[in-house]
């Protein structure tokens, strides 16, 4: 029974030692160094440079980049058409601009329609415009494997209702910039 008990007791000992908090250690500050002019700098600045982010948590380049992006991630269509609008060209070139500058970023085509049409053909005219979308990214630099892409049809209307705005709003192509 002893030995239980014993046994007991390092199992709990072992367990809290365990759940302990590591304890934080607070990074020593970079010594002053001094640049060629002869001002003193605090060295810290430095540090981040290659993380990608600044010490305040400020976004990278690419990721100020993406974030233009966002306001330009629809590409509109006519009806029964997957013929890219001359109006949505600046949204393509954007996008394919960001991809070419930045080889390792991804992005999914996401082609939809409006209501009309059988399930099956919207499916379909979902793909062509995704393609259509594809092809123009990759004719200005976008790499083969930065992008894929995928139909929803009219599975994912945009807009509810059944009018020529509704149907506008849904006859259109995603781009959704991929971590």
């Amino acid at each position: 029974m002893k030995l239980i008990h014993a046994i007991a007791v390092t199992v709990l000992a072992v367990g809290l030692t365990a759940c302990q908090k590591p304890k934080q250690v607070q990074p020593e500050a970079a010594p002053a160094a001094t640049t060629e002019s002869g001002a003193k700098t605090s060295g810290l600045g430095d540090q981040s440079a290659g993380a990608g982010t600044s010490a305040a948590g400020a976004l990278t380049p690419q990721q100020q980049a993406m974030a233009a992006l966002k306001d330009k991630s629809k590409v509109y269509f006519d009806f029964d058409s997957s013929e890219i609008k001359a109006e949505y060209q600046s949204v393509v070139s954007a996008h394919a601009a960001y991809l070419v500058k930045y080889p390792a970023a991804r992005v999914r085509l996401e082609g939809n329609t409006d209501e009309r049409g059988s399930r099956e053909y919207n499916i379909g005219l979902g793909e062509r415009r995704a393609q259509a979308v594809r092809k123009a990214l990759m004719l200005q630099g976008a790499g083969d494997k930065q992008i894929t892409t995928v139909s929803y049809g009219e599975e994912r209307p945009a807009a509810e209702g059944h009018d020529e705005a509704a149907y506008a709003q849904n006859r259109r192509v995603d781009i959704v910039q991929l971590p």
